[in-house]
């Protein structure tokens, strides 16, 4: 009897074993499976990854490296425009069927639809499953066939659609593929070498499946409860630190729905704080939803009235706030945070990007762009339109006039200053009273302090109150054209 034709597997955001549709499709074919990764940041439209995303992913290729080898596969990368580096692999391996999953956005679908209609022409089959989202945006429409705009309507339709499918075992074992030549990861340069920028994220994080799922695990063992409050507070471990193994596709979106529901059934005075963390899962949902129909999503405001609005081009500002340099605590740290471990906690990111945009009037594009470099789990959906919505430009934006006041902020969500102390430590022997405004401080408490003020530490770029009423005149501005 011939030998059957090997089908191909091609990984993309989803560098995991379990939970994965096209694997598991792959799989029990009992023909042998050539696992492929492509680094395409040449396919049209396709967005680069930043510098701290690049890191992670060589991080995730080797622990998936490592996953397939345990079962009997490998993995096999290459690098360039996906459609061609996968035809031309069809070719020379004379595959006769592509498993991959689907990518709801629109760059990568229609790389997906390229290559399907290149195979398709030489008799080879595409085979897509869904992987990435709790609901595909066909799901959740308007009467007009619109994505919602507004995330309470668009969570209640979500959750009304049911618990989604739940989760595939992995694999138990794969039939190993044909002997190729591929890339050696290290020709990527996905790594920082001169100058390593990435000792911080070594420090801060383990990618790969396994730590996603012992994370996950740990999470909702110990750090669920009190989770809706404690999510505010950047001076406690409140967050799931979830986010990277998610936008890289380490763990799955179903596999987090479905143990979090576990844990509300299990213990039923938890789930009010599952319900908050489910609906952040939401959250992304929506993201990922909007970017299905808006794939300009970091370069173009939801509401054209913020077309004209009177932004500010100060560079130097601009790179005083990337640099936690703005004489403001709670935003200093959070951009220290930011650069050392690649992720800021969620409430600071609201209160430095509000400073970006609404205290130095500078446009939220260029706060995307660099959280797009320097976050681990900077997420094509997630981050502009986060952005856009602490702009008030975006889908169920907070109002402009809603303005973030740092040093209030820092007063509720840190009010002991141990935040600010960890990641601004020349401020660290300042009291409470004075963490969070270092320039009320007398000349002696500065002194006992060891502060400078303008040199160990810089006094306030912009003042609040005038900041905030030449951005409540420029809205003004634009909602009066």
């Amino acid at each position: 009897m011939a030998p059957k034709p090997p089908v191909l597997i091609w990984f993309r955001d989803d560098l995991r074993l379990s939970d994965h549709p096209a694997l598991d499709a792959a799989a029990t074919t009992g023909a042998p499976v050539i696992c492929l990764y492509v680094f395409d940041e040449k396919s049209p439209a396709v967005r680069p990854l930043g510098g701290a995303a690049r890191w992670w992913l060589a991080q995730s290729l080797r622990a998936l490296q490592a996953s397939l080898a345990r079962i009997g596969g490998s993995l096999l990368l290459r690098s360039g425009p996906a459609t061609g580096t996968i035809t031309e692999l069809v070719r020379e391996t004379r595959t006769s069927t592509v498993f991959f999953n689907d990518i709801a956005q629109v760059p990568h679908r229609a790389v997906a639809d390229e290559i399907a209609r290149t195979l398709g022409a030489l008799d080879v089959r595409c085979r897509s499953f869904p992987g990435d989202l709790v609901a595909p945006p066909s799901a959740i429409r308007s009467k007009d066939d619109h994505g919602l705009r507004v995330f309470t309507p668009f969570w209640r339709r979500l959750q009304a659609l049911g618990d989604p499918q739940r989760p595939l075992p992995p694999p138990r074992s794969l039939a190993p593929g044909p002997h190729l030549a591929g890339d050696p990861l290290e020709s990527w340069q996905l790594e920082p070498s001169h100058p390593d920028w990435a000792g911080g994220l070594r420090e801060s994080w383990r990618p790969g499946e396994a730590p996603a799922q012992a994370r996950l695990k740990a999470f909702l063992a110990d750090g669920i409860a009190g989770y809706c409050d404690d999510r505010d507070r950047p001076d406690r471990e409140g967050t799931s630190r979830l986010s990277p193994h998610l936008r890289i596709g380490e763990i799955s979106p179903r596999q987090i729905w479905h143990a979090a529901r576990f844990v509300a059934a299990d213990q039923p005075g938890l789930a009010h704080d599952v319900d908050k963390f489910l609906s952040e899962l939401g959250w992304r949902e929506f993201c990922r939803h909007l970017l299905f129909d808006v794939p300009d999503l970091a370069e173009r405001g939801l509401q054209p009235r913020f077309e004209d609005f009177p932004w500010r081009r100060d560079d130097k500002a601009l790179q005083a706030w990337q640099r936690g340099q703005t004489g403001y605590p709670i935003v200093d740290a959070g951009m220290r945070e930011l650069w050392h471990s690649g992720v800021m906690h969620n409430r600071v990111r609201m209160v430095a990007a509000s400073f970006l945009v609404k205290h130095l009037l500078i446009d939220w594009r260029e706060g995307e762009r660099w959280f797009w470099d320097t976050l681990v789990d900077a997420d094509a959906g997630n981050n502009p339109a986060n952005w856009q919505w602490v702009a008030g430009c975006g889908a169920d934006a907070a109002p402009y006039f809603r303005i973030f006041n740092p040093v209030l902020q820092g007063d509720k969500f840190d009010p002991h200053g141990t935040y600010v102390r960890r990641w601004v430590p020349e401020l660290a022997r300042l009291p409470d009273k004075l963490i969070h405004r270092p320039w009320m401080a007398t000349p002696l408490e500065l002194a006992a302090a060891g502060v400078d003020l303008g040199k160990t530490y810089p006094s306030p770029i912009v003042d609040h109150k005038g900041a905030r009423e030449r951005a409540l005149a420029a809205y003004a501005k634009v909602r009066s054209a």
